[in-house]
């Protein structure tokens, strides 16, 4: 078999897609402090759900925050090129891309399934994965649980801070005085959405827009922004993978172009051959 990996090392999560005849596995992991030692484990994991060996590896490109912390990958490419390059291979009608990670949210203008221009978002939590672990936190509640929560809501309240710290002060002040949870979380959604917004709108949004990154797993969020596009967006069934699987199909690209590849690196403690 001739395999090719994508690698991308999130700010906060990691990601691995193992590609041959379509998608063969993925891995997703919390990034840590150790981004080599992980990168090793997390491909391994990969390519033994893929059931294939190193030998049958052709191609790895790394992207994403810690992509030079990847010393086994063949190249290096940039998360916006790798994401764009993996939403369009999910959904080629695909034109906007918005994008909501752990430390940043970024837009992205496709057309023809390439990167035409891009925004974003990495000076200030909010409107982020961050920032909803912070609210999560103050109330005590669970990330996972926030988007479900808030599509309860009969009348949510407005959160007028947008610094992380004082959007938190509100949200605890609103609690103290009793306004139902939901409501303060469907108001938080809408706050978010409306940054994010604002953001993407700078390159002219259309249809069909695909919101990934681990703020899409939010019902909550999707619902917010989806009232402020106007019409429904689309999420792929795992919203994390899409800029791995674009790593992995450039690797796929570079792998015919350049030949299959079968040269010793150094994995871990092991070598691993290619």
């Amino acid at each position: 078999m001739d395999a090719v990996i994508g690698v991308d090392i999130g700010s906060t999560m990691t990601k691995v897609v193992v590609l041959g005849d379509g998608i063969l596995s993925s891995v997703i992991g919390p990034t840590g402090a150790e981004h080599r030692r992980l990168a090793y484990k997390v491909v391994e994991e990969a390519m033994s759900r893929a059931s294939i060996s190193p030998q049958d590896v052709s191609y790895i490109v790394a992207t994403g925050y810690g992509r030079i912390n990847v010393p086994f990958a063949d190249r290096q490419i940039t998360e916006i090129s790798c994401h764009g390059r993996g939403v369009s291979y999910l959904f080629p009608s695909a034109r906007t891309v918005i994008d909501i990670g752990g430390q940043d949210s970024k837009g992205i203008k496709l057309e023809d399934g390439r990167v035409r221009e891009f925004v974003m978002n990495d000076k200030c939590a909010a409107g982020t994965g961050r920032f909803l672990e912070v609210i999560a936190e103050a109330l005590g509640i669970k990330l996972e649980d926030m988007g479900d929560i808030s599509l309860k809501a009969k009348n949510p309240v407005k959160i007028s801070s947008t610094c992380t710290i004082f959007a938190e002060m509100e949200v605890v002040s609103h609690l103290s005085e009793g306004v139902p949870i939901e409501d303060i979380l469907a108001g938080l959604h809408e706050a978010i959405a409306s940054r994010v917004y604002s953001m993407v709108a700078k390159l002219g949004i259309e249809r069909d827009v695909v919101i990934t990154g681990g703020g899409a797993k939010n019902k909550g969020l999707v619902f917010a922004l989806e009232k402020k596009i106007g019409f429904p967006p689309l999420v792929p069934p795992e919203p994390l993978i899409t800029g791995a699987l674009g790593a992995a199909l450039f690797a796929r690209d570079f792998s015919k172009k350049e030949g299959a590849r079968r040269k010793e690196r150094d994995f871990g403690e092991t070598k691993f051959f290619t």
